[in-house]
């Protein structure tokens, strides 16, 4: 941040500060007990994040049946809440004691209880009794998880089949908590309109209150596009469907296993993926954004029963990282990567409630005595307005350039009118703020401003203009 004056940072929020946040991270894969949670929990909270995404094991509730065990469930969501943070549901996966497929695979990964009323049944009382154990506690469930794949319906996506799925789950946890909020989706492939609508068509969209998506792409400007689909496709069957994005990440080495896995990836790609994505998200909308995930774990969609080979699939997606033992857990002290500082920033920068909008505020292009050149006008440049009922207001930006082979920086311009309050400038990686020098930052009269040739990069920054966020000082 060559020329910028650091004054201090953004103010650290743990999740109990905070009464609202458009912020989560993945708990997933508990149902199959992959890592400590333990371990873990004062972390997440210190993230100041407040949606978790945990999954409800059917497997691993009922392992007689009708006999319901939910202790294990109970321990996760109460550590949760007692720290602040908000646990929401995905319920999966399959149980074989109804479905000798599903006895075949690690988990009951894949598997739905569809082939016959036996399962159906079985699968609804469960559903029933895991509402009833958790009114009052949980109030958002997700209905399956990556339905679109094969990995996650192993004998075959079917839009259809999912959307009666669907409403079956919804009739039965609405008969044990009748407040339960029910999330269709949890979308994994890159072309969703063609499953959903099939879903749709059998009556879907009139059963959730919201739809989920995952977004495993290096290129978040294809985020802005497809939610903007999903949008249409909504608006055509029930507009009140809120929009929701449940998994977004990479891995933070090249080595591991999982989508993506097989780029260049390092811990700062990591985390300026994370910051791109989550910011790309609320550009778009979305009621919340959940980062995947937690901790590095295995990925455990393949495994079978019987061959603790075929699911040692180590990823590192997490934002803590971990070591593993010979039976595959994360072990060791869940130390932070750079993806945790920086989901860290974001979350405290973007704390409470806020409204996307347009705000006056122009980028154009001058001179850059600083590059021996022009400023950026690349059209890979997003730029997006947020303000509060407080009137501050932050304009984010950033150049959208490749995010594996290219590290950038650059300068841009802007002019601004009718915005009040002191300029500073945020970077979203670490919290560090910013104060605009003599020089870049132009008083014109009457509440008019020009900054000269400020610092771009390729992941979000957030040039904000009075108390936005909260701040604390450094000594210089």
């Amino acid at each position: 941040m060559e020329r910028m004056i650091k004054i201090g940072r953004v103010m650290q929020k743990n999740a109990a500060e905070i009464a609202a946040s458009r912020f989560g991270i993945g708990f997933e894969k508990l149902d199959r007990d992959v890592f400590n949670p333990e371990n873990a929990y004062d972390k997440l909270a210190a993230l100041g994040v407040k949606w978790v995404r945990i999954q409800s094991g059917w497997a691993r509730s009922e392992k007689e049946k009708g006999v319901y065990d939910f202790s294990w469930i109970d321990r996760i969501v109460d550590n949760l809440l007692e720290r602040g943070l908000v646990p929401w549901v995905n319920l999966v996966y399959g149980n074989g004691l109804y479905d000798e497929e599903a006895a075949k695979y690690f988990g009951a990964v894949g598997c739905p209880p569809v082939k016959n009323e036996e399962m159906k049944k079985a699968w609804a009382d469960y559903i029933t009794a895991l509402a009833v154990h958790l009114k009052g506690r949980v109030c958002y469930y997700e209905v399956w998880n990556e339905p679109d794949g094969k990995w996650c319906w192993k004998h075959g996506p079917d839009g259809k089949e999912y959307g009666r799925f669907v409403i079956d789950t919804a009739i039965a946890l609405k008969k044990g908590d009748p407040n339960a909020k029910i999330i269709g989706g949890a979308l994994a492939i890159a072309r969703p309109l063609d499953f959903t609508y099939d879903a749709f068509s059998v009556g879907m969209g009139q059963y959730i209150d919201a739809l989920s998506y995952h977004e495993y792409t290096i290129d978040e400007t294809i985020v802005l596009r497809r939610v903007k689909a999903l949008r249409g496709l909504c608006d055509q069957f029930n507009p009140q469907i809120e929009i929701i994005q449940g998994e977004s990440g990479a891995p933070s080495r090249s080595d591991g296993m999982g989508a993506l896995n097989i780029g260049a990836w390092t811990p700062h790609k990591q985390a300026k993926l994370l910051l791109r994505h989550l910011m790309a998200d609320l550009i778009a909308g979305v009621k919340f954004t959940s980062y995947f995930s937690c901790v590095d774990m295995i990925e455990a969609l393949h495994g079978t029963v019987g061959n603790l080979a075929s699911y040692l699939d180590y990823g590192y997606f997490g934002v803590l990282g971990a070591e593993f033992d010979a039976e595959g857990h994360s072990v060791g002290s869940y130390a932070p990567k750079a993806s945790y500082y920086a989901l860290q920033a974001l979350a405290a920068a973007f704390a409470g409630d806020f409204r996307k909008t347009d705000l006056p505020i122009l980028r154009y292009q001058e001179d850059s005595a600083r590059l021996f050149g022009m400023d950026c006008d690349d059209a890979s440049i997003i730029e997006a307005g947020f303000a509060r009922e407080n009137g501050s207001a932050a304009y984010v930006y950033w150049n959208s350039t490749p995010l594996l082979t290219t590290d950038f920086e650059s300068t841009v311009s802007f002019c601004t009118a009718a915005l009040k309050g002191q300029v500073r400038l945020i970077d979203l990686m670490d919290g560090a703020v910013y104060e605009l020098p003599e020089g870049i930052l132009e008083n014109r009269a009457d509440g008019k401003l020009t900054i000269h040739n400020l610092p771009i990069k390729d992941y979000p920054m957030a040039l904000t203009f009075g108390d936005f966020m909260e701040t604390e000082s450094i000594n210089r």
